[in-house]
């Protein structure tokens, strides 16, 4: 194995101990520390705040992270911004891992890193592995996130393709942020549109037209002929018989195939609940009790009322029909009322933006049985997605025949693509997602820029280990060699990545972690022209080449995990 050359001790170097990291997070810690230490000592008359806003100053020439919190401070202290900052500034100049404090403006501290301080972020990337850029911050929180739940009445098509994507990603980032998420899929098997599937089926059986407002698609004669395979004389059965066997055993088969699809996709739910269950158990009477026992229902004209009007809908929703059938809203109060039962703290309900009707309702519904609907439930809206080819819409499906199903995106872009793709865009936007782009292996499609930044990366690990160069211990690594302009700009950009997921998850907003991993490939790229890692020809090993080698495997632990937040592969060749 080729030797080290000798160079600085390594934990050593300006400032002292290079051992003392200061991360983004830590540096919040430090801010508040050095606040608590001037108002022990009685030089501030105010409360320690519980939370530090620590940024990155536009300019690097301002310094690694800049805070606010004099300025916070200053009015319930009674002095100007400056003076608080001089004091707090004071105290942070005596923290080994940093290097200057300087005061900017009407009072803003703009901090510089020592230089091993900021290097210790790849050590501390690259030995938490897996577990880099999880936090706590949401732990206690137990939520219920319910996405997708398409009708089984077909398969997935390119709406519920984007809930899939963007829900089991934001599941990933509220976990990653310390929450508990139990990942729900509301499986509408009762109702009116389960009657029409059956009927569809039954009619695509019998070689009959499709029956108005009845469902098409090539899908309808697949399924028809699988419930006559499993049941050959079927037809031989009286027509209602034959109806039940078919909405039955129909509904089961498209199930099937939508929970297959969405695993196929990398999708797979912790709960599958059945409408069929509410009404089963009573569980719609015993809702439309509680209610009543709340003072919030009222019968007219032979049907069952809940007054939603008094909690801010713009109309009082029917409860139970005149004919008595329960309706829609009766089982979403159920649903709702078994979620909170089972001891979720918040529901998450994700809906297209067809379906922003039902906001009101839902939030009348959550203040009618006596919660908060502000902490209680919470309903993300999203808008649609178009796709386009050669700069012209795709409208139809092989398999449907009017939409674009979750299986021909897949086909047309592959599945990393198309879960990139759709959690890219912030919700509230319309996509235009084109598939020549995102099919191509160029720098242009986004993934494969990112994740061409990892294979890169494993590549240039794959030569040291040919060379025999190892990593070595965290100890031994003079990070202090991490001098460069572009080092420096890798390392603040791997420190920010817990609190990008933070915000993300409040936030709810998978696309910032696709936005910023392309942001650090740039940035991994632009360090890689500059920097070189591996040495040339019979260059020595130098301390420089290991600290530059836990630079480059720092980047891959980021690229990697933020990639499996989003639910996309991180190869290691391409």
């Amino acid at each position: 194995m080729r030797e080290l050359a000798a160079g600085r001790p390594a934990g050593r170097g300006k400032g002292g101990q290079y051992a003392r990291r200061v991360t983004p997070e830590q540096l919040q810690d430090v801010v508040r520390t050095a606040v608590g230490a001037v108002v022990g000592r009685g030089a501030l008359p105010v409360e320690v705040p519980a939370d530090v806003v620590i940024e990155r100053p536009r300019n690097p020439e301002h310094g690694d992270y800049a805070t606010n919190v004099a300025l916070r401070l200053a009015k319930p202290a009674g002095r100007p911004p400056r003076d608080v900052a001089g004091l707090v500034a004071e105290e942070l100049r005596g923290h080994a891992g940093i290097a200057t404090v300087d005061i900017a403006g009407p009072g803003f501290l703009n901090i510089t890193l020592a230089q091993g301080a900021l290097g210790r972020i790849a050590v501390d990337a690259v030995t938490a592995g897996a577990a880099y850029g999880r936090t706590d911050t949401l732990a206690g929180q137990k939520l219920n996130l319910e996405f997708v739940s398409a009708n089984p009445t077909g398969p997935v098509h390119i709406g519920g393709t984007r809930w899939a994507a963007v829900g089991d990603a934001l599941g990933r980032l509220l976990e990653a942020s310390g929450a508990s998420v139990t990942r729900e899929y509301y499986f509408n098997d009762a109702g009116a549109q389960i009657d029409r599937f059956a009927l569809s089926l039954l009619a695509a059986a019998h070689g009959r037209p499709v029956p108005e407002d009845g469902y098409a698609g090539d899908y309808i004669g697949e399924i028809a002929a699988q419930v006559l395979a499993a049941e050959p004389g079927l037809l031989e059965r009286s027509e209602p018989e034959q109806q039940e066997r078919f909405r039955v055993r129909g509904v089961d088969l498209m199930f099937a195939e939508i929970k297959r699809t969405l695993s196929d996709f990398g999708v797979v739910f912790d709960v599958y609940f059945s409408e069929r269950t509410l009404h089963e158990t009573g569980a719609l009477e015993q809702a439309v009790a509680r209610l009543r026992e709340k003072g919030h229902v009222y019968e007219a004209d032979g049907a069952v009322w809940l007054r939603t009007t008094d909690f801010g809908d713009d109309k009082d929703r029917p409860l139970i029909k005149s004919d008595g059938a329960p309706t829609y809203f009766a089982a979403d109060c159920a649903y709702y009322l078994d979620k909170r039962d089972r001891g979720f703290d918040k529901v998450v309900i994700m809906l297209g933006a067809d379906h922003a009707g039902y906001v009101g309702r839902y939030k009348a519904l959550s203040a009618a049985v006596g919660d908060d609907p502000e902490a209680n439930l919470e309903i993300l809206l999203g808008q649609l997605v178009n796709l386009v080819r050669d700069g012209q819409p795709v409208r139809m499906s092989k398999r449907a025949g009017t939409v674009v199903l979750l299986e021909d995106l897949v086909e047309a872009v592959g599945a990393d693509a198309a879960r990139y793709a759709l959690a890219r865009a912030s919700v509230d936007q319309m996509i235009d997602l084109d598939l020549d782009l995102w099919s191509r292996r160029t720098n242009d499609n986004p993934v494969f820029y990112v994740q061409y930044a990892h294979a890169r990366i494993s590549s240039v690990l794959r030569n040291a280990a040919d060379l025999g160069i190892a990593l070595g211990e965290a100890a031994d690594v003079d990070v202090a060699q991490l001098a460069h302009e572009r080092e420096n700009d890798l390392l603040r950009a791997l420190g920010e990545f817990p609190r990008v997921l933070v915000a993300a998850a409040e936030l709810r907003a998978p696309h910032r972690v696709a936005r910023y991993l392309e942001e650090l490939a740039g940035t991994y790229h632009r360090f890689y022209d500059s920097c070189r890692v591996l040495p040339r020809g019979d260059e020595e090993v130098t301390s420089l080449t290991t600290a530059r080698l836990w630079l480059c495997a720092a980047t891959a632990v980021v690229l990697r995990n933020g990639l499996a937040v989003l639910g996309v592969s991180a190869p290691e060749r391409m």
